[in-house]
């Protein structure tokens, strides 16, 4: 069981990142109507809301470099818990900036599973 959640919880990771990086109004697909963003203490709820917040960052060009992933099989059945750290590089920027990033999977209805929490934050210092 654990092997699979890290196994799951990288692959995500890889993936979320991935589109962040190279197609960043494709990262839609990965929340439903219920998720819910905090980002740097705004709360944000909702597909469309998200979405918009995502592709409205002041940065058109961004390069995510993980660190760590840990991952816990979370109490709503089938879902898991990923906490990411790491450091995004900004295009035309000399100098990474280091984040934290936690995401909640949960199943959804249709198979799969979707972020149903994501919590988004500079480290500073």
């Amino acid at each position: 069981m654990e092997e699979q959640v890290e196994t799951i919880g990288s692959a995500f990771v890889n993936h979320y990142y991935h589109l962040f990086d190279n197609d960043r109004s494709s990262l839609a697909g990965l929340y439903q109507p219920s998720s819910m963003l905090t980002f740097e203490g705004q709360k944000i709820l909702g597909v469309d809301d998200i979405s918009g917040k995502l592709n409205n960052l002041p940065f058109e060009q961004c390069k995510h470099v993980v660190s760590t992933i840990d991952t816990q099989p979370s109490s709503f059945t089938g879902g898991i818990l990923i906490f990411v750290s790491g450091s995004l590089q900004l295009g035309g920027e000399d100098h990474p900036l280091r984040f934290s990033q936690m995401f909640h999977l949960i199943p959804a209805l249709q198979g799969g599973l979707f972020v149903h929490n994501d919590i988004f934050r500079l480290n500073y210092g």
